[in-house]
C-alpha cells in the first residue's frame, strides 16, 4: 500500500516538474521552485528507501515467526506425547506387582 501511494506521489511530483518547465509563477520565481520540488524529490527518495528497509525487515519477520510456530508445533505435539506416556507409567492405586509392571509393560507397547 505504501509503495502505490509513493508511485501515485512520484506522479505527482513528476507533474509538478512538468508544469514548472512550461509555466510559470507569479508567487514565486522559477529556481525557488525548482528547488522545492527537488527537496521533495529527495524526501521521496528517502522514504523509498525506508520503504525497502522496512520490507525486507518484515520479510525477515515473516520467515522467523513462520520457523517459530512449526518448531511450536512440533515442540507441542512432543509434549503432548510425553505427557501421555507419563500418565500411562503412573502406578496405579495397586502395589508395584510383577503382574502389573507386566502389564503396564504391554500397555505401554
Amino acid at each position: 500500500e505504501l509503495e502505490n501511494q509513493l508511485t501515485t506521489k512520484s506522479k505527482t511530483l513528476d507533474e509538478l516538474k512538468q508544469s514548472l518547465a512550461s509555466n510559470g509563477s507569479a508567487e514565486q520565481t522559477p529556481d525557488a521552485q525548482s528547488l522545492r520540488i527537488a527537496e521533495l524529490c529527495e524526501m521521496k527518495d528517502s522514504i523509498v528507501n525506508q520503504v525497502a528497509q522496512l520490507k525486507a525487515s518484515m520479510q525477515s519477520i515473516l520467515e522467523q515467526w513462520r520457523a517459530y510456530d512449526e518448531i511450536y508445533g512440533e515442540v507441542s505435539l512432543m509434549t503432548t506425547r510425553y505427557l501421555y506416556c507419563i500418565d500411562q507409567c503412573k502406578p496405579s492405586g495397586e502395589e508395584a506387582s510383577l503382574e502389573a509392571l507386566k502389564k503396564q509393560v504391554k500397555t505401554l507397547q
